[in-house]
Parts: structure tokens; sequence; C-alpha cells
């Protein structure tokens, strides 16, 4: 008798059990059925509570291709993605929608904070980190300083004296040494040997490889790849607990921000000193820093501007002409047109370097360039936070708090946007039809369909800048220089960070060029 009483007891503990569990699991179950309803086709397998988690954990080595192949076969470019412990994600490489976040609805699709968390103890309230007033003061503050002619001479002449005092020594000693350069590592010392001077007015020395990297670039690494690694947790608190406890990466960044805040305060400490002194801006050399100060801001905003710009003038130039360097080495002909375009502004033999008019008119150079950046894009996916309920113009709902993401290197390799060759290198695809004695006018590609210097009112500042940069580099190199990977049948591994690199870096070897003229 008293065992048959526990055990109606028991069943009836279990029943009550299982239905206080579906009082509350009941909202979990319907939102998931109303996820599967508005869009059956566009995501990966998902299921109650999990959501997608079992996927994603799965195919996180892979993420950029596993992404790019949902899409691939999504109907309207768009997935949708909801895994335990992580935001509701819209993942688009869609142009239209791409257009409604950038410009048309632009007021709903800010940052927002779960982004800005994630990039805060790195970037600080730098305009790449901020939203509102805070970044509309700071675009407007950039945007005149990059317009000036000055600032746009003086970053030539900063290009000419890297590339012959500092690059070119470089490359003639491994040339004759048959040595074999990390063109990666390369590319990166003189970007930031570049951008410091440009934006500090320091010279960090990177590319004087007898000395170690000067602490200011180690903390950047450091920095940039953890912060990085902080978006692609499979379990988006775990790096929040890390930093808690000061633990782990989390104890590292730390150190590294640390590091890089120390390095800046003292440049921008020793720079105020000298405005004040001066008493005017004409004792500053051109650089952004001096034209900040001397504006009346303050260090600390200053400071977080400066890193912003810092690693995107860095990070972005060099990620984009290492991948055109290697691409290049697998199209010799291609290569040939570069380097016969860039000669051909030294045929009167009056020139001894090139100059920013010069820079401009290569199209052919800047339609490698594009190209290139469209298989591999520097800046791989751009999140944004809704800051509203939205429906987007394919008939994607959109929730207020969703992560809504616009996918450049997916975008590259989308059928529907660039034909069945999609995954060749053609620069030619960026004419209209070349003729005999050039290649004719560049076609006008909707920055929305091609968005890797993002569009509309947050449209990089610096992107007239950055393909000068790059035009001068990789066409002075060209001219002078065969760069030969050495491991050439192997495909490197693209990874996405911050910004994207070679996985084990770009080892060539480099000869010089008998026909090339100074």
């Amino acid at each position: 008798m008293l065992l048959t009483l526990l055990f109606f007891l028991s069943l009836a503990l279990l029943l009550l059990s299982l239905l206080i569990a579906l009082h509350f699991l009941s909202p979990l179950i319907a939102s998931y059925r109303n996820q599967l309803s508005n869009n059956p086709t566009n995501g990966p397998p998902t299921y109650p509570i999990i959501g997608c988690l079992i996927s994603f954990y799965r195919n996180r080595p892979r993420l950029l291709d596993w992404y790019t192949d949902l899409l691939s076969v999504s109907p309207t470019q768009t997935i949708v993605l909801t895994r335990f412990g992580a935001r509701r994600t819209i993942v688009t490489a869609n142009p239209e929608n791409v257009e409604h976040m950038l410009k048309t609805n632009f007021h709903v699709y800010p940052k927002g904070k779960p982004f800005t968390e994630i990039l805060g103890d790195f970037l600080g309230f730098g305009i790449f980190n901020v939203d509102g007033e805070m970044w509309s003061t700071q675009r407007k503050l950039a945007s005149h300083e990059f317009s000036t002619r000055s600032l746009r001479e003086f970053v030539v002449e900063t290009l000419e004296e890297e590339v012959q005092n500092r690059l070119f020594p470089l490359l003639e000693s491994a040339a004759e040494t048959d040595a074999v350069l990390d063109f990666q590592d390369i590319l990166r010392r003189f970007a930031f040997d570049t951008i410091c001077k440009v934006t500090l007015g320091t010279d960090p020395h990177c590319l004087d490889l007898s000395r170690p990297p000067p602490p200011l670039m180690a903390g950047f690494d450091a920095a940039a790849e953890i912060s990085a690694r902080r978006a692609t947790a499979a379990v988006p608190s775990s790096w929040k607990i890390k930093r808690a406890l000061n633990i782990g990466s989390e104890a590292k960044l730390r150190v590294s921000v640390d590091l890089v805040h120390a390095s800046l305060d003292a440049i921008i400490g020793e720079r105020r000193e000298k405005i004040n002194k001066c008493g005017d801006r004409k004792c500053d050399g051109g650089d952004l820093l001096s034209r900040l100060l001397a504006a009346g801001h303050a260090e600390e905003v200053v400071r977080d501007m400066v890193i912003s710009f810092l690693m995107a003038g860095r990070d972005t130039s060099s990620a984009a002409m290492t991948w055109l360097f290697w691409l290049l080495s697998r199209h010799r002909g291609v290569e040939k047109e570069i380097i016969e375009e860039a000669t051909s502004f030294y045929k009167d033999g009056s020139k001894h370097s090139l100059n920013f008019d010069d820079l401009k008119e290569m199209n052919y150079l800047k339609a490698c360039l594009c190209e290139s950046m469209r298989l591999y894009p520097p800046v791989s996916w751009d999140s944004k936070h809704a800051a509203a309920s939205d429906r987007l113009p394919d008939g994607t709902a959109v929730n207020k708090g969703d992560r809504v993401t616009y996918f450049p290197y997916g975008m590259g390799r989308m059928e529907e946007l660039w034909g069945k060759d999609c995954l060749e290198f053609r620069p030619d695809r960026w004419f209209h039809e070349p003729w005999e004695e050039g290649w004719g006018t560049m076609k006008t590609v909707s920055p929305y369909k091609f968005p890797v210097f993002q569009a509309g009112p947050r449209v990089c500042l610096g992107k007239e800048m950055s393909f000068i940069q790059m035009k001068y580099v990789v066409a002075s190199v060209l001219r002078s220089f065969e760069v030969c990977p050495v491991r050439s049948e192997e495909e490197p591994v693209f990874v996405p960070l911050l910004t994207a690199h070679m996985a084990g870096g770009f080892k060539v070897r480099v000869r010089k060029r008998n026909s090339a003229t100074a």
C-alpha cells in the first residue's frame, strides 16, 4: 500500500515538473516556431533553446565559408541564426539590404552597445566605436582634416621617403642574399611606419629588422587580435567572465591596452608641450595629431581617435596588398599590365617619383586592388545592432536588439552579384570595355554591392588615401622587383580578425628586375 502511494506521488511530481517546464519553455518554443515560419529556408539547422549552437561550433574553423555556403543557397542571400547565449543574428549579402542598413534606415542600425562593448577596451571612444553625437562630431573633424591638400601631399612625401630609404634597401639586400622574407610582415611594418608618421609625426622604425618591434606595435597586434576573438566566441559571455576575473586572454588584453595607452599618452604629451611652446600651428609637421591638438581637443579624445586611425591605416592597406601580391604571382599577365601602366608615367624621363595626380590616374592598378579586395576583403564582415524593430527590403523581420551583419567576404563570392566566374581573379570586370591604347573607363559599381569601404554616412574617410598608398607601394615594388612565393602551389588560408590576414604569413623571395628604370 505504501509503495503504491509513493509511486502515484512520484508520478504526480513528475507531471507537475513537466507542466512547469512547459510553462517556461513555451515562449521559447513559440519563438522558435515563429522564426521557422518567417525564415523557412534561411539558415542552418536550429533547435529549441540551443538554436544553431551545434552547427556554429562545428563550423567555427571555417565560419566565413560556412556563412557563404548558406547565403549562396538562400533565395534572398540572407540567413537568420539563433544560438544559445547569443543575440539573434541576421547575416546578409543582399545589396538592397546593405543599402537599407547603411543609408536608407541608417538611424535604426547603429553599431550599438554590444559591438562597442567588444572593442571598447581597445578603441575607447574613437570614431570607429561610437554612435550618435559623439560619432558625428568626430566625423566632421576628421572629414575636414582628410580633405586638405596639404595632408594628401604629406602622405605622398612620406610614402616616397619610406619606400626609397627603407623598403627598397631591405628588398635589395634580400635579393642579393636570396633571403626568404615574410612579405605580409614587411608590408605591415611598412604601413605602421607610414601611418605613424602621417598620424603621430613619429617614426617607430618598424622596417629596421635589426630592432625588436616597438612596444606600440606589439601592443597593437595583441590588443587587436584578442578584441576580435571576443566577437567569435561560441558563448559570448565567456570573455566577460575572463575579463571580470582578469585571467587568460583578457589579462593579456588589459596589459596590451595599457601599453598602447602609455605609448600614445607620452607622444601626445610631448606634442602638446611643443605646440604650447610654439604658440601656433606652424611648428607642426603636417601630421594629424598636431592638427587635432592644435584645434583644442582633449587628449583622451584625441588618443582614442588616433587609435582608430592607426588600426585602419595599418591593417587594412597591408592586408589588401598582401593578397594582391599573392594573386599577381599566379597571374603574371596582369602583373605585366600593372608594370606597363606604372612605367608610362616615367616615359619622358623627367620624373623620379610618382605624385598624387599620377597615382589617381592609375585605373588598371585600382581595378586590380578592387578585384583583390572583392575576393579577400580586409574587413570580412561588419555588424550593427537594431535600435528598433524593422523589416529589410527582402522581407526579413528584424527585432529590436538583433545583430544585423553585412558580409563583404560572402558578397564577393555570390554568383548572383558577380556571375559564374565570381571566384576568378579578373580585373577586367571593373571596366566597361578595354580599348587599344589603355583600359578605358572604370565601371561605377554600387558601394552596397562592394562595401569594402562601408557606404552611406559612415563611408571610410581614408578611402582615397588608402588607394594612394597601395598604388604607390605596388607600382614602385613591381617596377623594381619580382615577388616569388616560396610555396607557389599552396593557397594561403584567409583568417578574419578585426582585419583579415594570411595564416602563417606570406613567405617570398624577391628578384631585381633588369628592365626597371629608376
